[in-house]
C-alpha cells in the first residue's frame, strides 16, 4: 500500500530569479506591499492538485483522469512578496472510494520561511468518455500519527461541511433575525443612504475557445476560478473604499464541466461586510453552443480585506439587504465568515 508521504510533490514558482514571470504575477508596475495576482496563484494550485491526484490514480488506471470537485478554506496568512520564490508542497491526505483530498502548503522558502497559505482540494477519479464513471481507488496506508491525524481531519471536515450545508436550510436564529430586522429597519429611516446589496453586482460574458482547453473538449477549471476571482475582486472595490486584497477563499464548488464553445455568464455580488472584510459570492453559468443546455458550472465565496497603503485593516461600510434572496445570501456569508474567523487567523 502507498503512504501519504509517497504521494508528495514539490513545485517552485521562481519569482525571485525570473523577471518576466515576476512581472506577470504583479497587479501593477509599482513597488507596493502585496503586489501579487492571487488569481494566477489559484490557477497554479489547481494544476498542482490535479497532477498530484493524477499521479496516484494512474498507478492503478493508466488512462484514468481526475477532475476538481471543490476547493475549501484557502486562508491567506501572510502577504505574498512578489520578489521571492513561492514553493508548493503537495500531498494526498486522504483517499475515499473515488475521491482524493490534496493538501498544498504554500510558502516563501529561505530566510525567513513564511507560511503563505494551506489549501485543500477535493479531486474525483474518472474514467471513460463524456462525464465518465467514478473509479474506485485503493486506500492509503496511514502509518504515522501525523498522517492519521490528517486523514481524520479530512473526514471530520467533510462531516462539518455537510452540517454547514444543512444549516443553510435552517431558518434564522433569534440573534440572526434581530440582525436582519435591524438592517431592514435602518432602510426605512429618513435620510438613509447606506449601500444597497442589490446594487453591488458585477457580471461579464465570455466564450470558451481552444486556448482555455486543458483536456480534450474540457475547459481548464483553474482558468474559470481565476476569472471568477478577478471579477469578484473588482466587485469588492464597489464597497471597499481603500485597497481590497484577498483574505480567504471560503469555498469553490465545481458542478458541471465547461466545454469548448460554451458561453459563460460570470456574476459576482457583495453579499456581506463586517469590520474590514468584504464577502463576495460568485457564480458561473454555462450555456451550450447550441443554447439547449444551461447549468451552474461553479459557485464561489471569496473574502477580501480592505487595507491602506501599509496593509493595515480599514473599515468598510455596512451593506443592506432588502429582498428575501439578499437576506439568504447575507446570512449564508455571515455564517461562513463566523466559522472562518473562529478557526483561522487571516491577514
Amino acid at each position: 500500500m502507498i503512504t501519504p508521504i509517497e504521494t508528495s510533490r514539490y513545485h517552485t514558482i521562481p519569482l525571485g530569479s525570473d523577471s518576466s514571470l515576476r512581472r506577470r504575477f504583479m497587479v501593477i508596475d509599482e513597488d507596493i506591499p502585496g503586489n501579487f495576482r492571487y488569481g494566477l496563484l489559484l490557477e497554479e494550485l489547481d494544476i498542482m492538485a490535479e497532477q498530484t491526484a493524477l499521479a496516484y490514480v494512474r498507478r492503478f488506471y493508466p488512462e484514468g483522469r481526475v477532475v476538481t470537485a471543490a476547493i475549501d478554506n484557502i486562508v491567506v496568512r501572510h502577504v505574498v512578496d512578489v520578489a521571492r520564490d513561492i514553493v508548493f508542497h503537495a500531498r494526498i491526505n486522504h483517499v475515499g472510494r473515488s475521491s482524493l483530498e490534496v493538501g498544498i502548503r504554500v510558502e516563501h522558502a529561505g530566510d525567513p520561511n513564511i507560511h503563505i497559505a494551506s489549501c485543500y482540494f477535493t479531486m474525483v477519479a474518472r474514467g471513460g468518455e463524456g462525464a465518465g464513471e467514478s473509479l474506485p481507488l485503493p486506500p492509503l496506508e496511514y502509518s504515522g500519527e501525523l498522517e492519521q491525524q490528517r486523514a481524520a481531519k479530512v473526514i471530520a471536515g467533510r462531516e462539518e461541511y455537510r452540517r454547514q450545508q444543512a444549516s443553510l436550510l435552517e431558518p434564522p436564529t433569534r440573534e440572526e433575525y434581530v440582525m436582519l430586522d435591524r438592517l431592514h429597519r435602518s432602510q426605512e429611516e429618513q435620510g438613509f443612504s447606506g449601500p444597497a446589496a442589490g446594487r453591488l453586482v458585477t457580471d461579464a460574458w465570455e466564450r470558451m475557445y481552444p486556448e482555455q482547453e486543458y483536456v480534450p473538449q474540457r475547459i481548464f477549471g483553474g482558468y474559470l476560478i481565476r476569472r471568477a476571482y478577478e471579477l469578484s475582486g473588482i466587485c469588492s472595490e464597489m464597497v471597499a473604499p481603500d485597497r481590497s486584497i484577498l483574505a480567504a477563499v471560503n469555498r469553490i464548488n465545481f458542478f458541471h464541466p465547461v466545454r469548448l464553445g460554451d458561453k459563460l455568464h460570470f456574476t459576482s455580488r457583495v453579499v456581506y461586510t463586517c469590520e474590514s472584510f468584504v464577502c463576495v459570492e460568485a457564480s458561473i453559468e454555462r450555456i451550450s453552443r447550441d443554447r439547449t443546455v444551461s447549468a451552474l458550472s461553479n459557485s464561489c465565496l471569496f473574502t477580501f480585506v480592505n487595507v491602506d497603503k501599509d496593509l493595515r485593516h480599514c473599515p468598510v461600510p455596512q451593506i443592506y439587504p432588502a429582498t428575501y434572496s439578499e437576506d439568504n445570501r447575507y446570512l449564508d456569508a455571515f455564517r461562513s465568515h463566523q466559522i472562518l474567523t473562529g478557526h483561522y487567523r487571516m491577514i
